[in-house]
């Protein structure tokens, strides 16, 4: 079964979330120490982590940063920080997905069964491109004349729902469904900060302006 890491420094929340997972099938693992949660995520080789941005010592969108730097394990921040900048910030620093609390236990459990659904499936084609840009989906690389770079699992789905449509405005509603399996549990500015992200991305290789945008439309290559 699936194992679920979890790291919150409230133990009843803490016990509690274990307690909603296993009940829907899922292992569990914690930290109830900080001062080395990267490592303790690692040695643990989870299927998923759901993270809280608020820790004793340290901060949650540092620990998802350093986390994402060292592997590519789902990440979902779940927390209490609502504002706009905390969403910004975590989906910059490599979050896959940002739920609030309080959080319904079948929203939640829902956004881990897409985001594992997404992990777990395997490219249909290895190799992909569109105007001098290489796509390898099995490494999930970007490859162009100014190098190579990794993508996050958000930006290799993203760039490769727009290669395969090449040539047409793939609309917002459609990317957010192929990203998350469902757009009723997506805020809007999520799909804005990925699309972000991955332009921010492909500039680190030489490659600008590639991905456009159809204001009340979607986006194209």
């Amino acid at each position: 079964m699936p194992l679920i890491y979890i790291v919150e420094d409230d133990e009843p929340i803490r016990t509690e979330l274990a307690q909603v997972l296993e009940r829907s099938g899922f292992a569990t693992a914690s930290c109830s120490t900080f001062d080395a949660v990267v490592e303790g995520i690692v040695a643990a080789r989870p299927d998923l982590v759901l993270l809280d941005l608020t820790l004793p010592g340290t901060d949650g969108q540092l620990v998802c940063r350093e986390l994402r730097e060292r592997s590519d394990v789902p990440i979902i921040v779940l927390t209490s920080r609502v504002t706009e900048i905390d969403e910004v910030l975590s989906m910059t620093m490599g979050a896959d997905d940002f739920v609030t609390k309080p959080y319904s236990s079948r929203v939640l459990i829902a956004h881990i069964q897409a985001l594992l659904r997404r992990a777990s499936a395997a490219p249909e084609r290895n190799v992909i491109s569109h105007k001098g840009l290489e796509l390898d989906l099995a490494r999930s690389v970007a490859s162009a004349a100014g190098g190579q770079v990794e993508l996050t699992k958000n930006e290799m789905r993203i760039l490769a729902l727009l290669i395969n449509h090449a040539g047409t405005i793939v609309s917002r509603e459609a990317i957010m469904r192929d990203l998350w399996d469902s757009d009723a549990f997506v805020d809007d500015n999520t799909l804005t900060v990925n699309i972000n992200r991955l332009r921010n991305t492909l500039e680190k290789i030489g490659v600008t302006g590639y991905l456009s945008t159809h204001r009340g439309r979607g986006y194209s290559v």
